[in-house]
Formats: structure tokens, sequence, C-alpha cells
């Protein structure tokens, strides 16, 4: 392959080798099919077929990308791999496809595959043959794994879901999640501002076109309103710093909702969405009881509902169920009409939940105070939590969260006497919160941080402040 020139590859000797590997296997591949062409005269064709559903998906993919790498830059450091994989995507699915019919088609559905699974994962450089195997596991699943839909023959799987799905089982089952950037992804995905405001802009074309509104509104839903609950009787949030975690979010617009895998009917497309929602909750909470890694928890249920898509709409097409599907209402409206209708109602929705903080850059999960003050009210998982977070401050270089975590931990050495505020110096590393690093750290903006945040004293510094003054950061949080 043409990437094994690139100077970062050549720095990785494992790196090199997935190339060079990668490359000889598509060649040997290739040539097998030359001969086996040559001796059965066989003419292997090629037909351009531009789908809609393949370019809209990819352009919204390729704008978070673009965005949540200019907050986070392993992924623009990561940038080559991805077009490598594209080429590799491309060469693999002509060859797959001329292995088993002599007509193979080309546009643009590799796009959408190799950037909705970038999105969720990735292995690392030193492991990234498997990134490779992945891909090809995802065309491997669309060719085979089919059956027939209202009259036609379609894939059962979402591609990029399926291969997920089976390797981030067998990630768990070798417990090597750590060789993967998995983690790391569903942590920076929350860097940029507004990042919650930009997936549904950067997601309303596909909303609108391909009728998916109805599932991400009634997942983004059913999750919101269980986290409400959920605070109302425990206090505290489930998800720890959201309602809808950014990762699942994203998954909710742009993973489970491909209209090839889902419910035909209005009705049976809500249910989905709310399938989703329940399993996406249960998974977190058995994944975290399990001690394994919570990014797992918006992937490994959607190929289970995939083979769900033929019972739910047989259930809503039944006399009990038929007569409550909205379709019904919007009869008279054309699809895209009735699209347009769902997506409005979606936006008030949004805008609702968003000046709520039910979603954005603001929910008080984030923050300390809110945790200190949980656990003083003897929460035990408050005050796990609360640890946790000491213990990431402790590591980005906060002497005062070292200090909180060994009291908190009961250990002799945690000085009680110094506990009541931070240094200023280490405000920046506090008052981040789920966001990258603070950029603004003059004393009136970090003060005023701090109050919007509730720490004690923090108000009243805000009038006092030197706003020319300018601290340096602990290189941890950069």
């Amino acid at each position: 392959m043409t990437g094994a020139r690139y100077a970062p590859v050549h720095q990785s000797p494992r790196l090199l080798w997935s190339f060079l590997g990668t490359g000889a296997v598509l060649l040997a591949w290739n040539g097998l099919l030359l001969v086996s062409a040559l001796r059965q005269r066989h003419r292997f064709t090629l037909e351009i077929v531009v789908r809609k559903q393949h370019y809209v998906q990819a352009c919204a993919h390729a704008s978070i990308l673009l965005y949540w790498g200019w907050y986070w830059r392993t992924v623009y450091d990561s940038a080559f791999l991805i077009v490598a994989q594209i080429l590799f995507a491309y060469a693999f699915d002509l060859l797959l496809t001329w292995s088993r019919r002599d007509t193979a088609t080309l546009g643009f559905g590799p796009f959408p595959i190799v950037f909705s699974t970038n999105l969720f994962l990735w292995f690392r450089p030193d492991w990234f043959y498997f990134q490779f195997v992945m891909i090809a596991l995802a065309f491997v699943g669309k060719e085979f794994i089919r059956w027939n839909r209202d009259g036609r023959t379609t894939h059962v799987f979402n591609p990029s879901a399926f291969t997920l799905t089976v390797f981030s089982l067998a990630l768990i089952v070798t417990g090597t999640s750590d060789i993967t950037w998995g983690q790391d992804i569903a942590i920076t995905q929350f860097y940029p501002p507004h990042m919650y405001v930009f997936l549904f802009l950067v997601s309303l074309p596909g909303q609108i076109l391909f009728g998916v509104t109805t599932m991400t509104m009634a997942a983004v839903l059913t999750t919101y309103l269980f986290g409400l609950c959920y605070y109302a009787l425990t206090g505290t949030y489930y998800f720890f710093d959201s309602y809808v975690p950014i990762a699942v979010f994203l998954g909710m617009h742009l993973l489970f909702t491909d209209p090839s895998t889902a419910p035909r009917t209005d009705l049976g497309r809500m249910i989905f969405g709310v399938l989703y929602g329940i399993s996406t909750i249960a998974l977190y909470g058995l994944l975290g009881m399990a001690g394994l890694p919570p990014f797992y928890d918006k992937l490994l249920q959607v190929p289970l509902l995939n083979l769900s898509v033929k019972s739910i709409d047989r259930v809503v097409r039944s006399e009990a169920l038929r007569r409550f599907d909205p379709a019904r209402i919007g009869r008279s409206l054309s699809a895209i009409r009735r699209n347009l209708a769902y997506m409005s109602i979606w936006a008030i929705v949004f805008g609702i939940m968003s000046a709520a903080q039910g979603v954005g850059d603001r929910h008080r999960g984030q923050w300390i105070p809110f945790w200190q003050q949980a656990c003083q009210h003897e929460s035990v998982r408050a005050c796990r939590y609360l640890a946790q977070l000491h213990a990431t401050y402790c590591r980005a270089g906060s002497g005062w969260s070292c200090n909180e975590l060994a009291i908190l931990l009961g250990d002799k050495e945690g000085d009680r006497a110094s506990r009541a505020s931070p240094p200023f110096e280490e405000l920046p590393i506090l008052l981040r919160g789920s966001k990258g690093p603070i950029t603004d750290r003059s004393p009136s903006s970090l003060y005023s941080r701090a109050c919007d945040q509730g720490w004690p004293d923090s108000c009243q510094r805000i009038a006092g402040a030197d706003t020319s003054h300018r601290i340096s950061v602990p290189a941890g949080i950069q």
C-alpha cells in the first residue's frame, strides 16, 4: 500500500508491517482473481452507483471528524490512517464483489462505513492491523449476512455497527480495551464547545431525507427522561457528567439510524429508538458493575436490534397497534413533508432540553462542588465518583485534589486543615470538568467560572481579580 512510504508509518515498525501485510494480501487476492478470470474468460465490470444515503452520511461524519479533531489533535494526526482505511475499503469491497459475481458497484459506500467505525473505535498504531480486519469484517457481514425484507434482499446488520460489536466483544473477553483509543474517543468528543448542537445540526439532512428522526428523538428522550427520574430518586446523575453522554448522543444520531437496517414503519422506528435508549442505559449499568469500560454501551446492542426489525414492523402492522402509528395522522402528507414535521417537533424538543441543560456544555455533573455536596449527604455512589475525579485531577498536577483524595480514602496523610479551597494556580485543572483545556486563564474568568460551578468564596473574588494576570498550567492537563 502507498501509505507504507509515509514517514509516520516508517517511524513505527509494527504499523509499517500492518501496511505491508495488508497490501500483500490485497495484491495476492488481486492476482488470484486475475488468473481465474483469464482461465475462465470472465470479464469483470464496474458500475458507478451514487446513493444519496452514502454521501449525505459521509459528509456528516467528515464534519464531525474535522470539528472534533480541532480540539483533540490525535484525530488530525491519524488522518492518514483514515485515508488508508478508505483506500483499503474500496479495494476490499471490489475484490470481494468480483470474487462472487462479475459486476461490482463503485460509489461512496465505503466512506460512511470507515468514518462511522472511526468515530467510535480505532486501534493504537502498534495494533493497527486489527483496524483493517475490522473494516473488512464490515463488508463481509454486509455481503454474506442477508435476508428478504418486503420482497427484496438486503443486508441484516448495519455494517459498521456489526463489526464494532464483534470487536467490542472480543476486546471485552480478552481484556484488551487499552490497545484501542475507545475510552479516549468517548471522552474527547465532548471537548469541542456546543458539541450537542453541532451533532444535531450536521445530522439534520439525513434526518429529513431518510426519515430517521423518530428513532433519534425516541432514543434521546428515553435516556433523558430516565436520567431525570434517576436524579429525582437518588440526587445524583446516572451517567455522572451528563443526562445523555456525548458519544451516546452521537450513536443515537449517526450509528443505529441506518434506514436500511431499521423498521419501515414510523411507530416501529419510535419503538426501535426507545429500545436503543433502554439498552444503552442497561449496558452502562452492567458494564460498570462488571468493572468494564463503559464506552461499549452504545455499540453492543445494535446488531440485536437489527435482528428485531421484522418483528417490530409485524407487531406495529397488527390490528392492535396499527391505529397508533403516527403515519396515519399524516397520511395525506408526502414522505418528505412528514419527515419535516417530525424534524420540527424534534427541534422544539431539543431546544427545550438545551435550555434546561438536559444537553449542553454546562451540566452540573461535571463539577466537583456538586459531587462534594452529594457525598456529604452520604451518597456512597457520589463519594466513589468524587474520589475518581480527585484521582484524575491529582494525576494532572493538583496537590489539592491529592489531599482531598487522601481524606476521602481515610489516609492519615490527608491534611484536613488545608482542604478549604484550592490554590489559584490549580483552578485551570479543577474547573475544566469534562471539556477541553481552559484557554482563558485570567483571574476574573477563572473566578467567574468557579462561581458558576458553586465553589465557595469564588463569587466574592471576581470583582477584585486582576484581569491582566495570566498563570501557567502543569503540562499534564494540556
